[in-house]
């Protein structure tokens, strides 16, 4: 199945977390000796490639860490096609999964080929001679805090609205529960084709969130606001200033991302345990 293995560590590793990686990485050498990393790691079983020799040798990835650790994962090799699977050491864990006292159950069932493969869509931003993918989201904000922007959305070229928000966020099914979800936006299943799009703070006491398919066309033509220039985020990194009287071009992109669950992964077991949905449907009824 899998030979070789590419590890991704999350940043700033705890001497506890760095305690707990050398287990598990010797939980996975066990199956393989074939264990890369890029970069010097410092544990043992681990051998260092560069990017160019991890993108052309490994067959999986395995991130250690919280779901921004395999967002950033996500970004490095967002032109790659190898798998990548998640082993939660932060707090919410949406893609990232399996948890540590799993993963060695997790690693066996892998290696005899029983687990779930499924592909993310990704979402490209084109604007002023850029070209941005992300996982989760495209933010547009007006980069001045409680101040509003102007702007235009279209669909296919037909106008959807005009508004006056603080900003206005494009997700992914991925995204819906991430910052989205935050924002209002609604909760999409990861199998659906759409974006979710989420006016924020918006001035229209009507404004509500809309979700189309990813397959149309969209535009957002920026029209005014405080500064002399909007911001473009995606996937929470840095903000890209984009000038008004420009146009933001939303569109899927045309590779996915590949991501691995243990095969008794439930989406919905997930939003209940993260995001404490209802009572404890397992505990016995008492009278």
């Amino acid at each position: 199945m899998f030979k070789n293995i590419g590890i991704v560590l999350k940043n700033s590793p705890t001497s506890g977390d760095s305690s707990v990686l050398n287990k598990l990485i010797k939980v996975l050498s066990s199956k393989t000796e074939n264990i890369f990393s890029i970069g010097d790691v410092n544990i043992d079983w681990v051998k260092t490639l560069n990017i160019e020799e991890f993108n052309d040798l490994v067959d999986l990835i395995i991130v250690f860490g919280g779901d921004g650790t395999l967002l950033g994962a996500a970004r490095k090799f967002i032109n790659s096609q190898t798998p990548i699977l998640g082993i939660n050491m932060g707090t919410v864990g949406f893609l990232t999964d399996v948890n540590i006292e799993n993963f060695e159950s997790v690693v066996k069932d892998i290696f005899e080929g029983n687990y779930i493969l499924e592909e993310r869509s990704l979402v490209k931003a084109k604007f002023a001679e850029q070209e941005v993918f992300g996982l989760n989201e495209v933010l547009i904000h007006s980069g001045s805090y409680a101040q509003l922007m102007r702007y235009r959305l279209l669909i296919d070229d037909k106008t959807v609205y005009e508004q006056r928000s603080d900003g206005l966020i494009v997700a992914t099914p991925t995204g819906s529960t991430a910052y989205a979800l935050s924002a209002g936006g609604s909760i999409i299943h990861p199998e659906l084709n759409v974006w979710n799009i989420i006016p924020m703070m918006s001035q229209s006491l009507s404004s509500r969130p809309l979700v189309v398919s990813n397959m149309k066309s969209m535009e957002i033509q920026l029209i005014e606001g405080p500064l002399d220039h909007a911001m473009v985020c995606v996937d929470g990194q840095k903000d890209i200033p984009i000038e008004y009287n420009n146009s933001i071009h939303i569109s899927k992109k045309d590779s996915s991302l590949k991501i691995i669950h243990p095969s008794d992964n439930d989406f919905y077991e997930a939003c209940r345990e993260k995001l404490g949905w209802s009572l404890d449907i397992t505990a016995k009824k008492t009278n």
